[in-house]
């Protein structure tokens, strides 16, 4: 069965960990400060001037002035700091983030990425991505593994523009986790319920199937 975005989220927070750096992209990345292990310390760090970022506020909670770089309203951990987005810019383009959580609209087995723009649609933009994949080594893409009707979103080469070349190195969809190496699409797990026969299905890169790939926990 398709993992949910929660689902999605909390097994991208198992990527974390302690004293990391972590910077979340728009949409299902965001969610992922929700679940971070309990007892690790992990500082999430917002393109528009916020290190420090914690979970969703309950409603009593919400701040209006504070949010994330999607607009969302999010809350303070202690320790955390505010600051302006060139001071921010700067970590990321200094290469001070451990990890970059990112949304796509494409990945292909050659690392490329796209998640700003399709032609002809209205979408948010380019953010921070383009300064994110430049800046960071340790990229993590999420997305669903395929669109709405049916098509890979894991190519042999990416149809719309890109956001960065070369620069993802592990994606995980809401059917599988995989790594890129060496112009592959390596299954490293499944989601509970799934075959590989229905990954494959939908993996229009190629794709290397190791003897062994176990099911996600949670």
């Amino acid at each position: 069965m398709a993992l949910t975005r929660d689902q999605l989220a909390q097994r991208v927070a198992q990527e974390f960990q302690d004293g990391y750096y972590v910077n979340l992209g728009i949409g299902i990345p965001t969610l992922a400060a929700n679940f971070i292990p309990e007892g690790m310390q992990v500082m999430l760090q917002s393109e528009n001037g916020l290190l420090g970022m914690g979970p969703f506020p309950l409603e009593d909670e919400v701040d209006p002035d504070l949010v994330n770089a999607g607009k969302q309203t999010v809350t303070m951990v202690k320790g955390a700091s505010l600051f302006n987005s060139a001071e921010s810019f700067a970590m990321i383009r200094g290469g001070h983030v451990d990890l970059t959580v990112l949304g796509a609209f494409e990945v292909d087995c050659q690392g490329n990425i796209a998640s700003y723009m399709i032609p002809g649609k209205l979408i948010k933009g380019m953010g921070g991505a383009m300064d994110l994949v430049a800046g960071a080594d340790n990229i993590i893409v999420t997305m669903t593994h395929a669109s709405k009707s049916g098509e890979s979103k894991l190519l042999a080469e990416c149809t719309l523009p890109l956001t960065g070349k070369g620069c993802i190195k592990r994606v995980l969809t809401d059917l599988a986790l995989l790594d890129i190496e060496d112009g592959k699409f390596i299954l490293r797990e499944r989601a509970p319920g799934v075959s590989i026969e229905e990954i494959a299905s939908l993996t229009a890169g190629e794709l290397v199937v190791p003897d062994a790939v176990p099911e996600m926990t949670f």
